[in-house]
């Protein structure tokens, strides 16, 4: 059994168990599926597998549109399972997979064969009323018709994506190859059989498509053609659309998100531009899991985690669905450390719940209260050749062993790596909301990249990272002047929201680098667009502390 094939199975078995687990029992039998072709607009015939229960309808009716055929034995379970819980199930083929007909191209379809769905539903007299569900690409689905919901569809449960294109495909400059450029290989629309990795590190990454891949993609050539998100790319077609979209929402909606999930940050973006009258009626859940609901704490096996879809979308259906109620606002958040679930009336917190409290980089290595008033500098080589691997990380989809919260190495593990490190806390540290690393540096290349990695010492020396993020210096800011080699420039790594306690006898530890490879994609030390680079060059890095150039973390504190 292949690695993959293991992975299908143990999910497979993960999601039976959670049905069994939830507190919503079976109260009848499954029928038989029933596969239908519906036509799109455009005369295009879709497969839809359809699953009633073996009682009298008309039936609630979950409705799913899914792009991937290994998937089918996936809602095949879902299928039976939910009809045992007293509700039918839709599932269409997205146009080009599995036996729908068309030609496979991502994303752009989705609005108008949603749509054409919907209404072939509204026409079934065996549909009561409708939600939509989805994860990853399936709550894409989702959101690309959630502004134009027909009657019967009265809410939606969306998990782990986000209506911010840009923001899933970029952070400050570098692009998430381990999502996008991966997702690409896999959905190409042919097969692919050339090494991710190399194909991730190809230069020139604009051609890769055809020098490796077997064929043209003008789709990822718009991805990677585009690094700024204030580039009009991202604000047209379909991907202005979708960031459009939450704004007119129609329907209540669940917002389901994991601490490490490589969407997070898109699907708060997409949460905080709901309309407020729907967001009344919206929840939003913020657990501790990554892209598959999976537990990404090494060697930690919290008791409260909770890392599942079922049992919440099960509720959220329950209520809306087969008691049609409206819901009420409700925010709740793991709190990664404490092992405890929070509730709130918004998300983020109001701005005078938190303070922040900053730890000021140091000559010798240290994180200190108080900034240095000494200037002082540490510099390293960083060879583009030789990129720093990533070791746990929350923009990760492919390198799956990767996500999360790993074990790190010792520190400053590389010539190429700087550790710094506080004294053990004398009070827990309860960190709520966006962490950022504002850092003076300078390089002797015309653009480059900073990393940095935030991390938990225990007690006993185990670090583990909790946060990671990156910037370019030619892309830090949207007006950032072009930059000179040698000059002292004030970047910031901006990370993604996270509640997290820092126990008591714990350290803070923050490595900073330049690359975290797959995570994000190499940088050449080359200024212009990074994906026409052809070659690399070694960089001397400089990170200026103390006086004027008071690099500092900055942590978000509740309490």
């Amino acid at each position: 059994m292949s690695d993959v094939d293991d992975f299908l199975t143990r999910y497979l078995n993960n999601i039976a168990n959670q049905y069994e687990s939830s507190r919503f029992k079976p109260e009848c039998e499954p029928g038989e599926r029933e596969t239908v072709k519906v036509a799109c607009r455009d005369g295009v015939e879709l497969t839809v597998d359809i699953y009633k229960p073996a009682t009298p309808g008309p039936w609630p009716t979950i409705v799913v549109r899914c792009p991937y055929p290994q998937q089918v034995e996936l809602w095949r379970l879902h299928g039976e399972q939910l009809n045992r819980r007293g509700y039918a199930m839709v599932c269409e083929w997205c146009r080009g997979t599995h036996t729908s007909g068309g030609t496979w191209e991502p994303n752009v379809n989705e609005r108008n064969d949603g749509a054409d769905l919907l209404a072939w539903c509204e026409e079934q007299d065996w549909i009561d009323v409708i939600g939509l569900w989805g994860t990853s690409y399936l709550s894409l689905t989702c959101w690309t018709v959630a502004d134009i919901t027909t009657p019967k569809v009265a809410s939606i449960c969306a998990n782990h994506y986000g209506t911010d294109r840009f923001s899933s495909a970029y952070q400050k400059g570098s692009f998430r190859c381990d999502v996008l450029t991966a997702w690409a290989m896999q959905n190409a629309g042919h097969p692919v059989s050339a090494d991710y990795l190399e194909s991730a590190r190809h230069l020139p990454q604009m051609t890769v498509d055809e020098d490796m891949w077997g064929g043209r993609l003008d789709w990822y050539r718009d991805w990677i053609s585009h690094p700024k998100g204030d580039d009009p790319y991202w604000d047209e077609g379909f991907w202005g659309l979708l960031k459009q979209i939450p704004s007119r929402v129609k329907v209540p909606m669940f917002i389901h998100e994991g601490w490490f999930d490589h969407h997070l940050g898109s699907a708060l973006t997409g949460y905080a531009s709901l309309d407020e009258e729907i967001k009344k009626h919206s929840w939003l859940r913020i657990g501790c899991w990554n892209h598959y609901f999976l537990n990404p704490l090494e060697g930690l096996e919290p008791e409260h985690l909770d890392a599942t879809e079922v049992p919440a979308a099960l509720e959220w259906f329950d209520l809306t669905l087969k008691r049609r109620q409206t819901p009420e606002r409700k925010v709740e958040y793991y709190e990664v450390g404490d092992d405890s679930w929070h509730t709130a009336s918004s998300w983020p917190l109001p701005a005078g719940d938190t303070r922040q409290v900053s730890l000021y980089l140091a000559e010798d290595g240290a994180l200190a209260g108080e900034a240095p008033k000494a200037a002082s500098e540490v510099g390293y080589d960083y060879d583009p050749a030789d990129p720093v691997m990533t070791r746990g990380g929350e923009a990760l989809l492919t390198t799956m062993n990767e996500i999360g919260a790993r074990i790190q190495p010792e520190p400053n593990w590389r010539d190429d790596v700087v550790t710094f490190e506080s004294e053990p806390l004398e009070h827990d540290l309860h960190i709520q909301g966006r962490i950022s690393v504002d850092l003076y540096v300078s390089s002797s290349a015309p653009d480059t990249a900073f990393t940095a990695k935030l991390m938990c010492v225990d007690p006993d020396g185990t670090a583990r990272n909790y946060r990671t993020s990156i910037t370019t210096i030619g892309l830090d800011t949207p007006d950032a002047a072009p930059y000179t080699p040698g000059e002292t420039r004030r970047v910031t790594i901006d990370m993604w929201d996270i509640c997290w306690k820092v126990p008591a006898g714990s350290r803070i530890r923050c490595d900073i680098s330049s690359s975290d490879f797959p995570q994000y994609a190499v940088h050449t030390n080359h200024a212009g667009l990074w994906s026409e680079q052809t070659d690399t060059q070694v960089a001397h890095q400089t990170i200026h502390m103390g006086a004027d150039a008071p690099s500092a973390i900055v942590l978000p504190v509740r309490g």
